[in-house]
């Protein structure tokens, strides 16, 4: 067979032309691109502020090595920008999710000389929702796929912190946080040292007896206790006048005849001192009193009769107001007047303040008692219906409304509330006492705990009711003066766990039950009694004023009835405030006083206010002083409180001639008025509370309702019972 031969010039045309086996002419007839393997990239759900990482796998398509280019953008990021895939082999791209807080979509850009191929990348940030522990010995997390919190129990033996700052070195057992008891005895014994529940150890100077010789003075020695020393030389010791003068030389008391420049009347926050001159005391002029500050409430205070309009406690001012766009709130200033927080009663109604401390600020809802948290937004921490334990034993209805009110809730130095509750056969009108305005069917006295409000104690059910007086002693406990039947009692607590359901320790008053339920409070009546007095109750050193009538030793003993035999007049004692000084031995009390004897009324315009001050040893008159600003012009007495060194401070007011009224803060001193100071315009005074150096007050100016502050000139005393509800947090406690 003879083959054909391809011309010369055909192989010549194919040398030159090149014959194209491959992509790449460089590449001896070898594939070099390459594809991704996957279209999507999905990091899933990734909680906020974390970052993922996932792989994407590339292929070479041919037998020649491809270098691949990387870009994407934020929230997405590359690891390795430029990635080599070997000739048929594979190569990685690392790409990381940096997760927000929503659903994000991106894109992987790929690129190899002229292959492009686009990857779409997804991702779900979440924010991770705030898991709070339900209980102690209990943890919680945030579970990312359900988007749920979930909680479990804690190990025994786990470490914890105790719900109460009187426990350390918490463990868990049995899903309860048990500590070891924290000591605060620093061994001064011119301290009291005590733990509270919420502030931890809490250390105070011992208050020694103040004696009963003005001359004297009681300290504390660290060796020798509380003893007493000679006062300084020249302190008023009695009354002072330019031409005779009590004081103190050497430890005793003397009269002397005062010098010129003798300083016969001390100076007032509006007026300088006096100093004697020939014989007589003279004083420049006064001016008003300039306030330390000025805050409007944005609407009107709500109190009820007799008790407090303003607390103070912790450099904190608390008022309950209504009305404006707010509606009724508890509202909080700092004592230079600055605004803390105003939080809202949860069904809008009004609330009327009892009591305030580190753990609360107890305020009276409708048929329940409220305790607000005193710092952050004042959230509402615990709600407790005066209905409890009042259940019938058949499961019926209850029967009667429960009601309590000022004066008949008292705080434990633990915070803890105490608190006597009447149940009336109707509810009582707004603003009244309800026994005074429906007939009461039984009574008991009930301990709340002041972290929960639930009840720790219960006293036992008594028949009938109405008005009643609480007072706490700290180092003993605490007196309930009932004037219906003259009952003055006494009861006692230990310290208790606050968890429902378990019981008090056995301590004196209190009864645990075999059952581990509430404990009982047990009311143990003194053997005096003072029937037929106002609702009135206070107490310093040992002693109880009861009922703005007589004194009686704390652990009983014969009455010593107060002399309000007025003589040519009549005299009406007020219910409160009554004070008493911190040594017991002087008590100070006010009434209406009218010069008519016949027996018929005395108009307004010829009642006068007076404070009579009484001695304890036989509750004789030791002086008496008209507190209204004007003896001719009528007027209204609101606060009183005892400041130290024996002086009272007064904030009264005085119906002017034209129909205004102007409101005067007044000093008194064994007996003289020694100051007086106008507040400035014509004003309506709500109420008031001293604390530390200052007065606050609410009132109304111009037609707006103001909290204002100011100066005294003297310290608020901390011991006895300063004022109408013992201190300015209306605890109705006699610090020992």
């Amino acid at each position: 067979m003879v083959r054909a031969r391809a011309p010369w010039w055909l192989l010549v045309l194919l040398v030159f032309s090149g014959c194209r086996c491959g992509d790449d002419p460089g590449l001896g007839g070898a594939n070099a691109s390459f594809r991704p393997q996957g279209t999507v990239v999905d990091f899933g759900r990734v909680l906020e502020g974390t970052q993922v990482r996932r792989s994407l796998t590339l292929v070479a398509t041919g037998r020649a090595g491809v270098q691949v280019e990387a870009v994407t953008q934020s929230p997405f990021f590359v690891v390795v920008s430029q990635i080599v895939v070997p000739g048929s082999g594979t190569g990685t791209v690392d790409i990381l999710f940096s997760a927000g807080s929503t659903p994000v979509e991106g894109e992987l850009v790929l690129t190899a000389g002229r292959t492009t191929a686009t990857v779409k990348l997804t991702g779900v940030g979440v924010r991770p929702l705030p898991c709070l522990p339900q209980g102690e010995c209990r943890e919680s997390r945030f579970d990312l796929d359900s988007g749920q919190c979930i909680e479990s129990p804690q190990a025994d033996g786990a470490s914890c912190i105790p719900g109460s700052r009187c426990q350390e070195n918490g463990r868990c057992q049995a899903g309860v946080c048990v500590g070891q008891p924290r000591s605060c005895n620093d061994d001064n014994p011119c301290t009291l040292d005590t733990c509270s529940p919420t502030q931890g150890c809490v250390t105070a100077s011992v208050a020694c007896p103040v004696p009963r010789d003005p001359c004297k003075v009681g300290v504390c020695d660290r060796n020798e206790g509380c003893k007493e020393v000679d006062a300084k030389d020249f302190i008023p010791c009695g009354s002072v006048s330019c031409k005779e003068a009590q004081v103190c030389l050497r430890g005793a008391c003397r009269s002397v005849t005062p010098p010129d420049g003798f300083v016969c009347a001390p100076a007032t926050p509006c007026q300088g001192e006096g100093t004697c001159s020939a014989g007589e005391c003279m004083r420049p002029d006064a001016g008003d009193l300039e306030p330390l500050f000025t805050a409007e409430l944005g609407g009107e205070p709500v109190a009820e009769d007799s008790g407090p309009v303003l607390l103070v406690d912790d450099g904190t001012v608390y008022a309950s107001v209504c009305g404006g766009d707010a509606g009724c709130r508890l509202a909080a200033y700092t004592e230079t007047g600055l605004l803390r927080f105003e939080s809202p009663y949860e069904d809008g109604g009004a609330r009327t303040l009892l009591a305030a401390s580190d753990a609360g600020v107890v305020v009276l809802a409708p048929e329940a008692l409220e305790a607000y948290a005193p710092r952050g937004a004042g959230e509402l921490r615990w709600r407790t219906s005066l209905a409890l334990a009042d259940a019938p034993q058949d499961g019926g209805a209850p029967e009667g409304v429960p009601g309590t009110g000022a004066g008949r809730v008292a705080l434990t130095v633990e915070g803890d509330v105490l608190t006597y509750v009447t149940w009336s056969a109707e509810a009582p009108d707004a603003g009244e006492d309800a026994g005074a305005v429906a007939e009461p069917l039984r009574s008991r006295l009930v301990l709340l705990s002041a972290d929960a409000g639930v009840p720790l104690a219960l006293g036992p059910e008594e028949d009938g009711g109405g008005p009643a007086r609480l007072a706490v002693d700290d180092a003993r406990g605490a007196y309930l003066y009932t004037p219906w039947d003259g009952r003055i009692a006494f009861t006692s607590w230990a310290s208790a766990d606050a968890d429902a359901g378990s019981a008090l320790p056995p301590g004196p008053g209190v009864t645990a039950l075999a059952d581990g339920g509430l404990a009982s409070l047990g009311l143990a009546p003194l053997d005096a009694g003072v029937p037929g007095g106002a609702p009135s109750l206070a107490l310093a050193s040992g002693r109880l004023l009861v009922g703005a009538r007589a004194f009686v030793d704390t652990d009983g003993g014969v009455p010593v009835a107060l002399d309000w035999d007025g003589g040519t007049r009549t005299l009406s004692p007020f219910a409160e405030p009554v004070l008493v000084t911190p040594a017991g031995s002087v008590g100070h009390g006010f009434a209406l006083a009218c010069d008519r004897t016949d027996g018929t009324a005395c108009p307004p315009g010829e009642q006068r206010t007076v404070m009579r001050s009484f001695s304890f040893d036989d509750g004789h008159a030791l002086y008496e002083v008209d507190v209204l600003p004007s003896p001719l012009l009528p007027g209204t007495f609101h606060e009183a409180a005892l400041m130290e060194l024996g002086t009272v401070s007064v904030l009264a007011d005085t119906e002017l001639p034209d129909g205004q009224r102007q409101a005067w803060l007044e000093w008194i001193r064994a007996g003289d008025k020694v100051g007086m100071c106008a507040l400035p315009g014509r004003v309506r005074v709500a109420g008031a509370t001293f604390a530390g150096e200052v007065m606050h007050v609410v009132l109304q100016r111009d037609g707006a309702w103001l909290l204002e502050s100011y100066a005294v000139g003297q310290r608020a005393e901390t011991r006895g019972w300063p004022q109408r509800h013992a201190s300015p947090s209306g605890t109705r406690r006699a610090v020992p």
